[in-house]
């Protein structure tokens, strides 16, 4: 499964039999919008929904989406949440299935996700439930989006607890366009870049080492050598859904760096890290253990973490933050099993497995170790 060219267009299809769809990236491709929606099987006589969040509306990206719509003639609603972490949630949720019901939503309507991961796992969760599921197209707006828009892991939090609340449902559509990258802060990008980071790591040596050419430069990429970094990383997420849509084995893999990375999440009250700044901890944090328990060779730590600073994205612990507070939401973490403490891990770079049964200690051991060197 490599990209195909659609025009200007990276065109990637996940197969996943009966339910296929394109991963379609481009410059300008909202405003095309219309023309996806038979190859995409979507009705265009039932009410669609734009689900986006105060900030992307800001920006103009979710109008873009509703003009080229419009222009199909197909009937739209608009919909905008508070942005940020805490509108993934069941109360939230619960104010959007309201709101689909009075908008006339049925069973052939489709949800339109516009904006970054937090829209995309929202809007595509009450896709997943509402009416027992109907369509939804991801339309992410952010580089960190690119993971979570691709393989149909949909999901709320709880206040304990990060997309613990969830279901598989898989988009009809993903509608990528790079000119809405240039509207992102270089946090933000950087933040993004983490997710491309961890797809070399587990899938990919060669995609890591360019990632270490290019260093920050990665940060200003625009044009066709944004667009083809994001088909390659989008690619890499097709194939592990494809090969385990549910995750009972590799796709598992794609959580590297996300245990520790999630329980930051959670200890900053989803406002302190941003989601690619906790990952990127929380790889460094794993590619350690992993030099430890699994084998990778020496000095592969050191080698993530300064392509990661490179990059701008942190590396250490802050000391504020205790053992405990990261310990508590990695036993809720989803891999956890019969209490044991359960990580992704490198054999080296661009090959990953999930150890079971890690001990606590040896946690805490490499926790202090990180935050010691932030001093």
């Amino acid at each position: 499964m490599n990209p195909g060219e659609h025009g200007a267009q990276a065109v990637i299809w996940v197969e996943l039999g009966e339910r296929r769809y394109p991963i379609v990236i481009g410059d300008g491709v909202l405003d095309q919008a219309g023309r996806w929606l038979r190859p995409a099987g979507l009705s265009p006589g039932s009410v669609h929904w734009v689900v986006t969040d105060d900030r992307v509306w800001e920006m103009g990206h979710p109008q873009r989406v509703v003009s080229a719509l419009r222009e199909a003639g197909v009937p739209v609603e608009v919909e905008v949440v508070p942005a940020g972490e805490r509108s993934k949630s069941l109360e939230t949720a619960g104010i959007l299935y309201d709101r689909a019901l009075s908008c006339g939503l049925d069973r052939s309507s489709a949800v339109w996700a516009v904006g970054g991961g937090v829209i995309g796992d929202l809007a595509g969760f009450v896709a997943a439930t509402y009416m027992r599921g109907i369509a939804f197209v991801q339309v992410p707006t952010t580089w960190l989006a690119h993971d979570a828009s691709v393989g149909g892991k949909v999901a709320v939090n709880l206040p304990r607890a990060k997309n613990i609340v969830g279901a598989f449902h898989q988009p009809r559509l993903v509608l990528y366009d790079p000119l809405t990258l240039d509207t992102l802060s270089v946090r933000d990008v950087a933040s993004g870049l983490a997710e491309v980071v961890k797809h070399g790591c587990i899938r990919d040596a060669e995609l890591f080492a360019e990632l270490e050419r290019r260093g920050r430069g990665l940060l200003t990429l625009r044009g066709a050598e944004r667009a083809d970094l994001l088909a390659r990383s989008c690619a890499i997420k097709a194939a592990v859904v494809q090969e385990d849509e549910r995750e009972q084995g590799v796709r598992a893999h794609l959580n590297f760096g996300h245990t520790l990375g999630h329980a930051l999440e959670a200890a900053g009250r989803y406002e302190r890290f941003s989601h690619g700044e906790a990952v990127a901890v929380g790889m460094v944090f794993a590619a350690i253990l992993s030099e430890e328990i699994a084998g990778a060779p020496p000095g592969t730590a050191a080698r993530l973490a300064k392509l990661l600073e490179n990059i701008g994205l942190p590396v250490t612990i802050p000391d504020d933050i205790s053992d405990d507070e990261l310990l508590r939401p990695m036993y809720s973490d989803k891999k956890t099993i019969r209490g044991e403490l359960t990580f992704v891990l490198l054999e080296q770079i661009g090959r990953a497995k999930t150890v079971r049964g890690i001990p606590e200690d040896r946690v805490r051991r490499i926790l202090k170790r990180l935050r010691e060197a932030g001093r």
